[in-house]
């Protein structure tokens, strides 16, 4: 299947993106050098990534809590599940890897949650950065720390809420 990508320019950063032939987002970087190298396959069209830069713009501009994208991303079937949760993290909120392993019914695997977590092929869509250490404080991001931190103040600000780690 046709595979399309190409770069996402936000106040946060230049971050890339990569759908399929119907608009199903595969992956969302939140670095953008070396993106041509990702999916050699993949034509670089920034029509086909319409819709993908307009709800981050949205997102950007809080505008936007949820995004309504269709994502096709593949792993293993415990990372989908992890992915799953994560989707289902509130815009503003926070919370932490074992409370995500109890949701998704496995109580001991925080350390296999960050894993998934890490593992996340769609970022941002999918917030991975909305999952902090349980004793609150930010852990490893793809995107790097200070982005984590800039993300979760700008959803604080959003909601109207001080920025607080477990809010």
């Amino acid at each position: 299947m046709k595979r399309y990508w190409d770069t996402i320019e936000t106040p946060f950063g230049l971050f890339a993106s990569w759908v399929d032939a119907g608009g199903r987002v595969l992956r969302f970087a939140f670095r953008s050098e070396g993106a041509e190298r990702v999916d050699r396959e993949a034509e670089r069209n920034p029509t086909a990534l319409g819709e993908v830069r307009r709800q981050v713009g949205e997102y950007a501009q809080g505008k936007r809590q949820v995004f309504e994208l269709e994502l096709n991303a593949e792993g293993p079937e415990f990372d989908r599940r992890v992915w799953k949760a994560l989707s289902d993290i509130p815009f503003g909120r926070t919370t932490s890897y074992g409370a995500v392993a109890r949701t998704i019914g496995q109580p001991d695997a925080a350390r296999a949650v960050g894993a998934a977590n890490g593992a996340n092929p769609i970022a941002l869509i999918v917030p991975c950065h909305r999952v902090i250490g349980s004793d609150g404080s930010l852990t490893g991001f793809g995107g790097g720390l200070p982005l984590k931190r800039r993300l979760l103040e700008h959803e604080a600000r959003v909601c109207g809420t001080r920025y607080d780690l477990f809010g």
